[in-house]
């Protein structure tokens, strides 16, 4: 079962220093490891639930009091990854979901929450570059779907204290969609 794991830093050096030991701690395969708005540090590792979650464990040990925040994500839906590549192939737009959040962890267990719960395509899972350290996250279907997509996705980062909005737009307009797709 293909699982992965994010820990995010708000120390650039602590969170290099985090990789190194969540690479050599556990058989995971390094997805990214990078900067990120306003001077934060994201790593992204996927394998085995077992060996993501011991390596998710030794990155927020190693990381301390510089984690900002973490996940593991069992069977991570199949969406996700293009989106967060933004190579998700959404061609038609109708409803467009959007979930945005203070945590790159979070938003991404926000998009794998929302695919999960409702029929949409996910867009485009935005990871804090040029944004302020924020992210976001996009989604497509009609319009209940995308409601209640939405409302999994926003009710988990709700719980972590770091959601800054959650929008559903029904009928976007067509000058939107070539902005958005």
């Amino acid at each position: 079962m293909l699982a992965i794991g994010m820990v995010e830093f708000n120390s650039i050096a602590k969170g290099i220093e985090a990789a190194d030991f969540m690479v050599k701690a556990a058989q995971v395969e390094l997805v990214t490891c990078n900067t990120v708005c306003p001077g934060k540090y994201i790593v992204l590792v996927s394998g085995d639930v077992a060996a993501v979650q011991s390596s998710v464990e030794v990155g927020i040990e190693r990381g301390n009091e510089s984690v900002v925040d973490d996940f593991i994500l069992p069977n991570v839906h199949p969406a996700v990854f293009p989106a967060i590549n933004c190579t998700s192939g959404v061609t038609a737009l109708q409803a467009l979901g959007i979930i945005e959040a203070f945590s790159i962890a979070a938003i991404i267990v926000a998009a794998d929450a929302a695919a999960k719960a409702a029929a949409v395509d996910l867009i485009e899972v935005r990871t804090g570059m040029g944004i302020g350290g924020k992210s976001f996250v996009t989604m497509t279907g009609d319009v209940a779907a995308v409601k209640a997509a939405v409302e999994a996705g926003a009710e988990l980062i709700k719980e972590k204290g770091l959601l800054v909005n959650q929008v559903v737009i029904p009928s976007p307009s067509r000058r939107l969609h070539t902005a958005i797709i």
